[in-house]
């Protein structure tokens, strides 16, 4: 095999293990809000109260923001970020399907608005709370 019919071949070989390696990669998976309530209660060790999750979201901790800053005090319909005014959905899974699906995304928001509002990261128990006070919010 020489320089030429390599250099040739490898586009293909490159495009072929790239297109095997994504049918590899497990995909990602949706999940229910009960799911992943189920995993930070496993996490925590404990079971998730609603009455503190909601404390949790409703009160400021230190800092000038809490959840219901952005979210509302019931978050069942949009919000508004209190810097930016940039709507926000519905927080109740009950009044928004997609919300508490996406396991990523859960981690992503919860990070950073644990530590707006606590200036650390959530617990376990905490997440667990609070999504456990969410899932009370009935239409």
């Amino acid at each position: 095999m020489n320089l030429f019919s390599l250099s040739a071949t490898f586009p293909r070989a490159l495009a072929a293990l790239t297109l095997a390696c994504a049918a590899l990669a497990p995909a990602a998976r949706a999940v229910t809000p009960a799911e992943q309530l189920a995993g930070y209660t496993a996490q925590a060790g404990a079971p998730a109260s609603p009455a503190r999750g909601q404390q949790l979201f409703t009160n400021k901790h230190g800092g000038e923001w809490s959840c219901s800053s952005c979210h509302g005090a019931v978050p069942i319909q949009a919000g508004k970020h209190a810097s930016t005014g940039k709507t926000i959905g519905a927080m109740a899974p009950a009044f928004n399907p997609e919300r508490f699906t996406d396991p990523a995304k859960t981690e992503k928001w919860f990070r950073r608005n644990c530590k707006d509002v606590l200036s650390r990261e959530c617990t376990a128990g905490e997440k667990a709370d609070v999504l456990s006070w969410l899932m009370t919010l009935k239409p």
